[in-house]
């Protein structure tokens, strides 16, 4: 975490985000991983290594879909207080917990929206600058659930594993489709050998068609 220079309110945040995930997991399951090292790795430096795709410093509102236990938005937010951050969460537990989350390390302008992505997209179509997701579902769904959201040339970030490059082949005619492309891939090795991670930025180049995204089943069933 070192990299990221955070000062000492912050890294206060980060403990009591740990604390708090932890204790809140043997309630119910947040996370498979609760050794500290492992969290601040996987979770918290991982997190933050969005921050290295754009400058999030001139950036106003992010958005995070699936967001589970608040990564990776959370802990931006954590590192960019005057972010205006969004979740949207379909469990209703991970949303009550994101909401005593936010209570607790006293972050201001946080959006905690319970729905499905595909549903709720009517009040926020086209209205943030930035989307993200990690470990929700494949880049072809991803990419149908995520950049409806995102204004014309705005960006989708998209948090992926080393074995990111069979989805992105999958995910050549969801791009077109999409008026979207790859303009760049942050590749990364998290500390401890903890594995490769890549971060595909994906700038939308024109307003989505409105039959997008079409219902969660008709995009699992067949992706674009």
């Amino acid at each position: 975490m070192k990299e990221f220079k955070l000062d000492s309110k912050q890294k206060q945040q980060f403990e009591k985000y740990y604390e708090f995930l932890v204790q809140e997991n043997q309630k119910f399951n947040l996370t498979s991983i609760t050794e500290k090292n492992e969290v601040y790795i996987k979770h918290f430096y991982d997190s933050l290594k969005l921050t290295e795709a754009l400058d999030f410093s001139k950036i106003e509102k992010l958005l995070d879909i699936g967001s589970g236990a608040g990564f990776p938005g959370v802990p931006v937010k954590i590192m960019y207080p005057n972010l205006q951050l969004y979740i949207i969460e379909t469990t209703m537990k991970k949303t009550r917990f994101l909401a005593e989350l936010i209570e607790l390390l006293e972050l201001e302008n946080v959006e905690i929206i319970n729905g499905r992505a595909e549903e709720v997209i009517v009040n926020y179509r086209e209205f943030f600058p930035v989307v993200t997701a990690r470990a929700v579902a494949n880049l072809p769904m991803l990419l149908e659930l995520c950049l409806p959201y995102a204004e014309a040339g705005g960006f989708f970030l998209a948090m992926k594993g080393s074995a990111y490059l069979e989805e992105l082949e999958r995910a050549e005619n969801a791009l077109k489709l999409l008026d979207s492309e790859v303009i760049g891939e942050i590749k990364y090795q998290l500390p401890d050998n903890y594995g490769d991670r890549v971060i595909l930025k994906i700038r939308k180049n024109k307003p989505t068609k409105e039959m997008y995204p079409r219902k969660f089943a008709v995009i699992k069933k067949r992706h674009l």
